[in-house]
């Protein structure tokens, strides 16, 4: 089993900077593949960015390019998202993600183990 802890969400005004954190426990995280979703209110969990087991690869939904990166550091079993230039729309419940049988996990259906979720909030 794998547990994932986000944290690093909160209140920020449009065009400013938030950094997520993902830390696993439970066992390591260095073969599977990461991303993380969100969840606005009323809205359906989606895509937001995918990092392979290694970090070589990403891929990012096309709203967020240029926007945001999501990068990790295997030997502290933590994956981060740096968020910056935030608008409001990108606000959500942001989950960290973990698949263990794809490269990218880019659909809820391959995510195995997810967070609890961080609260991302903008003001316009």
């Amino acid at each position: 089993q794998v547990q994932l802890v986000e944290s690093g969400g909160g209140l920020v005004q449009a065009g400013g900077s938030l950094r997520l954190s993902c830390t696993a426990s439970g066992r390591t995280i260095s073969s599977y593949a990461m991303g993380w979703f969100r969840q606005g209110p009323g809205k359906e969990r989606e895509f937001v960015a995918a990092i392979d087991w290694s970090g070589g690869s990403t891929v990012y939904k096309d709203s967020v390019k240029d926007r945001f990166t999501i990068s990790r550091d295997n030997n502290k079993n933590t994956v981060l998202f740096q968020m910056n230039s935030l608008q409001p729309e990108d606000a959500a419940v942001y989950y960290c993600a973990a698949g263990r049988l794809v490269n990218l996990v880019r659909s809820p259906a391959q995510v195995d183990y997810w967070g609890q979720g961080t609260q991302v909030t903008v003001s316009s």
